[in-house]
C-alpha cells in the first residue's frame, strides 16, 4: 500500500494520515503530481482543503526508501527511530513521503512526515536534498519534531502546520492548526511572511456555529 506525491511548486494543507499508512502521499496541488499505488483511509483535520491536480507523465522523481532514509539520518532524533525499529502491522509504516521542488535542486527534494501508530500523529517532518555523496545520496535540510507537525508545499515554499489543542479536546479532533512557512535562499530555509493560526469550526448539540471562529495572529 504505496502512494507517492510528486509536485513541482502545487499547493498542499496540513492532514493527518490514518493509520499504518506505508509510504502515504498527501495531495499537493499544482500541476506535475505522480501518484503509485493505492492509499487507505485517510483524516484531514477540520478545514483543510485538498486539491487533485493533474498527473504528468514527464516529472522525474527518484523513489526513495523513506524509512531506510529516516533510520540513517544522524539528524533524525533517536524517538522517532525508535518509532520506526518494526512496522504498525506486517510491513506498513506510518511514513508519508512526498517528492517536490523545494529547494532548487536538479532532482525534486523528498519531503516525509512519520506519524505514530496509535493515533496518527505527526512526530517528524523533514525535507532531505538530493547530493551525490550524501549518505544515503540525500541531505536533511529541515528537521521539526514538535508532537502534531505536519510537513507539505504550498506554491514552491515549505509549509509547516502544528494541530493546536484545547483542555478537553480529545486526540481525533484539534481546536485548530499553526501555519508557518519556509522559503529557500542562501543554502537554507528561513520563515516567509507570518506565521497564522486558524480555529476550526465547532457545531454544538443544536447544530449552531459560533460566530467567526477563524482568526490570523501575528
Amino acid at each position: 500500500m504505496t502512494r507517492i506525491g510528486l509536485t513541482r511548486g502545487g499547493a498542499a494543507t496540513a492532514g493527518v494520515a490514518a493509520v499504518g499508512l506505508l509510504l502515504a502521499g498527501c495531495n499537493p496541488g499544482g500541476e506535475g503530481v505522480r501518484s503509485e499505488g493505492s492509499a487507505g483511509t485517510t483524516r484531514a483535520p477540520q478545514g483543510a482543503l485538498h486539491t487533485t491536480p493533474s498527473p504528468s507523465a514527464t516529472a522525474r522523481y527518484k523513489k526513495v526508501d523513506a524509512v531506510k532514509l529516516l533510520k540513517h539520518a544522524p539528524k533524525v532524533g533517536p524517538d522517532v527511530k525508535r518509532s520506526l525499529a518494526k512496522p504498525c502491522a506486517a510491513d506498513e509504516y506510518p511514513v508519508e513521503v512526498t517528492y517536490a521542488s523545494l529547494t532548487g535542486a536538479k532532482s525534486p527534494d523528498v519531503i516525509v512526515n512519520v506519524m505514530t501508530c496509535a493515533d496518527s500523529v505527526g512526530i517528524g517532518a523533514y525535507v532531505f536534498r538530493r547530493r551525490p555523496g550524501a549518505p544515503d545520496g540525500y541531505d536533511t535540510v529541515y528537521v521539526n519534531e514538535q508532537p502534531t507537525v505536519y510537513a507539505g508545499v504550498n506554491k514552491g515554499d515549505l509549509e509547516v502546520s502544528k494541530q493546536t489543542y484545547a483542555a478537553g479536546d480529545k486526540v481525533c479532533c484539534p481546536s485548530g492548526e499553526d501555519v508557518v512557512t519556509f522559503h529557500w535562499a542562501d543554502g537554507r530555509f528561513s520563515q516567509r511572511g507570518r506565521p497564522y493560526h486558524t480555529d476550526y469550526s465547532k457545531t454544538t448539540a443544536g447544530g449552531a456555529t459560533p460566530d467567526d471562529d477563524t482568526g490570523t495572529e501575528g
